[in-house]
């Protein structure tokens, strides 16, 4: 496939589905903009803003910055604006969007499942100092997002990363979001296939495009060639998986149209091999369909995974191989999923005779001068370089087993564990309303204390408890595939007062058994009494379970009144 601009397409060969309605689907002849958003993409292509930041916006300062680029084609650039501060989350949905606006940016550098060398992770560090106030955090999309960026730094942030082989085009908007790629992949001795290439080649074709900088939303992707699934691949877009086929031997499988936020789906299965060489030939099929036939018309249904279950997995792959590919796909059962963590935490066997180490900052929540000490010690201990993880974790590639030890004890010293507590090392959060102007809810510090005061409680939990902390609706935590998934939002205490609280999803998981939990029916808990309620939840799963049993297992066979937290398992006895 090539990578020229969009242009009409053929009339198709295959029967389409057609809505009742007219959804906005280029490919069904509804080419114009039925909503502002998809006016201001036609208006200018949003590649377009770079420009007009870096001759006209950065030298004359924030204010001078047209409020179409500012809420919209910035975020092409992997710029938002932040919240400002004094608005609490009973002002999220209240005041208009610019009403919310601070003069300074979160800036979200992907990274793409690449290897971070020494230098790069300490001009990510260094950038932090400098021009985000010691800011830092890792996201589960494997990302890096600074805050307090001012519009006069951007240039000059850019020309720095970009000397790392680091980037921010296309990390929000319409577009290719960063892609998931296994932290551990081309070093893991149990790793299936390595698709690094793929990824790469993905990269290069997808990012600045002018094919694909206009799809109908957001667009994800992942993959892995680790058996362990470690990218989440059940939750993305589009998933490229390891598989194995009994002639041709390894390759992947597709997956499509997963997703959370207020619809979740789980991705579908197309039950395919394809080698490593055609992978990113599929990627581009599969964008472009989302692009020729996603709906347009209601942001809140422009998701791939509407258009995959309006469809069906067969008409979908149908489309894909006799409109997009000229070609069938081969047919293979997919690979089975796994149970277990995927984070890649603590010690584990390189196939080269070296180690890598999997360490835990708290809820994703780093600084620059955190990164800088990062550096320092993959300096001094020879360590290969780093990857993100969508565990919000880093994974340090390379290590020398007889440097080990002392790497370890480093690590501890500067707050980057590679042997956590189960807490630590289960528990992510989302921005928050700290700096997110859709948030209602504090995550990233309610987090941080949730996990201390869960350390103390339960200093030796003997089996894994994922804590996801979302705040808001928009499941940027994967709050639904947690153990203990929390959605920010407003709630009343026992004074009839409002205060910042969550709704509590119980038992939701991927791999093996994924599925989105239990939501018990009008049940929210305050933020104060968190702690008070995981600790009854916990302490009750824990007197209950059988042998092996899993919390997610519990949860499904639990009294609801456990799960609630309101009486202790000898009360219901």
């Amino acid at each position: 496939m090539s990578d020229l601009r969009y242009t009409a397409k053929p009339a198709s060969r295959t029967e389409i589905p057609r809505p009742r309605r007219g959804e906005g689907q280029w490919a069904l002849g509804y080419a114009e903009p039925l909503n502002k958003n998809e006016q201001s993409k036609k208006d200018d292509d949003p590649l377009n803003v770079r420009s007009r930041i870096e001759h006209i916006y950065s030298k004359r300062g924030f204010a001078s910055i047209d409020p179409a680029d500012l809420r919209g084609r910035f975020r092409w650039l992997g710029l938002y604006t932040q919240r400002a501060p004094g608005f609490d989350g009973g002002k999220t949905a209240m005041l208009e969007e610019d009403e919310l606006d601070d003069e300074f940016f979160m800036m979200r550098v992907r990274s793409d499942g690449q290897l971070l060398s020494p230098a790069a992770v300490r001009t990510l560090g260094t950038i932090g100092q400098e021009f985000a106030r010691d800011t830092a955090d890792v996201t589960d999309r494997e990302n890096l997002q600074f805050h307090w960026i001012r519009i006069e730094d951007v240039p000059e942030i850019w020309r720095r990363l970009e000397s790392v082989g680091l980037t921010t085009l296309e990390a929000c908007g319409d577009s290719p979001r960063p892609f998931l790629g296994s932290p551990v992949a081309g070093i893991a001795a149990d790793e299936i296939i390595d698709g690094s290439s793929a990824l790469a080649e993905i990269k290069r074709r997808a990012l600045g495009n002018p094919a694909y900088s206009n799809l109908p939303r957001k667009f994800k992707t992942a993959l892995t060639g680790h058996p362990s699934h470690d990218v989440a691949p059940e939750v993305n877009d589009v998933a490229f998986v390891g598989s194995v086929h009994p002639e041709f031997g390894p390759g992947f499988d597709v997956w499509v149209g997963g997703g959370l936020s207020t619809n979740p789906m789980l991705a579908q299965k197309l039950g395919v091999w394809i080698p490593l060489d055609e992978v990113p030939d599929v990627w581009e099929g599969v964008a472009s369909i989302f692009r020729d036939y996603g709906y347009r018309r209601l942001r809140s249904r422009a998701r791939l995974k509407f258009l995959v279950a309006d469809w069906g997995v067969d008409k979908f792959r149908e489309v894909l191989e006799q409109e997009y590919l000229d070609r069938p796909l081969l047919r293979c059962e997919s690979p089975a999923s796994p149970v277990g963590h995927r984070d890649h935490i603590g010690v584990h066997d390189q196939h080269d005779g070296l180690k890598y180490v999997g360490v835990a900052p708290v809820a994703g929540r780093v600084s620059g001068t955190l990164l800088v000490s990062l550096a320092d010690a993959l300096e001094e201990f020879g360590v290969s370089g780093a990857r993100f993880t969508p565990y919000q974790k880093i994974v340090l590639i390379g290590v020398d087993p007889a440097v080990l030890d002392g790497l370890l004890d480093r690590l501890d010293q500067i707050g980057l564990s590679g042997r956590p507590s189960a807490w630590r090392r289960n528990t992510m959060a989302c921005t928050g309303i700290e700096f997110c102007k859709l948030a209602i809810v504090d995550t990233k510090n309610r987090a941080r204390d949730l996990v201390t005061e869960l350390e103390r409680r339960f200093p030796d939990l003997d089996t894994p408890i994922t804590v996801n902390v979302n705040g808001c609706p928009n499941a940027c935590a994967r709050t639904q595939v947690a153990d203990i998934g929390l959605k920010g939002q407003l709630v009343l205490n026992a004074e009839g007062e409002q205060v910042e609280g969550f709704q509590v999803h119980l038992g939701g998981a991927t791999g093996l058994g994924a599925n989105f939990g239990r939501k018990l029916r009008a049940h929210k808990v305050t933020s104060a009494g968190l702690d008070d309620y995981i600790t009854a939840v916990v302490t009750s799963y824990l007197e209950d379970r059988g042998d092996g049993e899993s919390f997610a297992d519990w949860v499904q066979r639990a009294d609801e009144a456990l799960l609630r937290g309101d009486r202790l398992l000898e009360a219901v006895s």
